[in-house]
């Protein structure tokens, strides 16, 4: 198997809002999608546009289960595992997309 850089990560609508849980290969490219309202269905129709948290993978097969465990946790179980990185649910994509040094000076 291929050694990949894959993310399993959670949107927001707002703090403590509408969740939406998903795995990429790219995630600036697909949280991008996220935010421009390019992903159909339940992340459009909630507004899941703010990065609150994610996690690193090395193969997609763990990615994989480790997205579809995350799936299957109750709210707040998942609401634990967001404040635990990130309390103020902040949106991680400008530092992300930006870098840490722009995103921090543009709030």
């Amino acid at each position: 198997m291929r050694e990949h850089s894959y993310w399993v990560y959670i949107v927001a609508s707002g703090r403590c809002g509408w969740l939406y849980v998903g795995m990429t290969n790219d995630l600036i490219r697909r949280i991008g999608e996220h935010r421009h309202g390019q992903v159909d269905g339940y992340s459009r129709d909630h507004g899941t546009d703010r990065l609150v948290w994610y996690e690193p993978h090395r193969y997609v097969d763990q990615a994989i289960l480790r997205e579809k465990r995350i799936k299957r946790w109750r709210r707040p179980w998942k609401f634990a595992l967001i404040e635990a990185a990130n309390p103020d649910w902040a949106d991680l994509y400008p530092a992300l997309a930006l870098g840490p040094g722009v995103a921090a000076g543009s709030r």
